[in-house]
């Protein structure tokens, strides 16, 4: 089964840490996709550019109407994801738990619902 986890943390004191220590959160993290990889539980993973590049689309009574910025004002932002292959919820969260931006903010963990009629990746 297939689950992906959002990785949130607070976008402001992430960018308070040290370059070294960004690098190496990000290189922590390229690690552990290339081990999911080695496993077959890699499917794709990214960090998210910067909330302020955000934009919402919301359509109400068949009108488009763009907000720049966050959906929603909160401490943490969502900062990537990692989509993974798992035998069962429990796997998944063990999963979570390795990423780095666990430390400092938190992952989300949901089960994708398989849609059956959707292009091959």
């Amino acid at each position: 089964m297939k689950y992906l986890l959002l990785v949130h943390h607070n976008e402001a004191a992430f960018g308070q840490f040290s370059e070294a220590t960004r690098k190496g959160m990000l290189a922590e993290s390229v690690q552990l996709t290339h081990t999911l990889h080695t496993d077959g539980q890699y499917v794709h993973a990214s960090p998210l550019q910067s909330v302020a590049t955000a934009t919402v689309v919301r359509v109400r009574d068949g009108k488009s109407f763009v907000t720049d910025g966050p959906f929603v004002e909160t401490h943490e932002q969502l900062a990537g994801y990692f989509l993974v292959e798992a035998k069962d919820k429990d796997e998944a969260i063990g999963i979570a738990a390795r990423i780095p931006g666990a430390r400092i903010g938190a992952v989300e963990v949901r089960p994708v619902t398989e849609i059956t009629g959707l292009p091959a990746v």
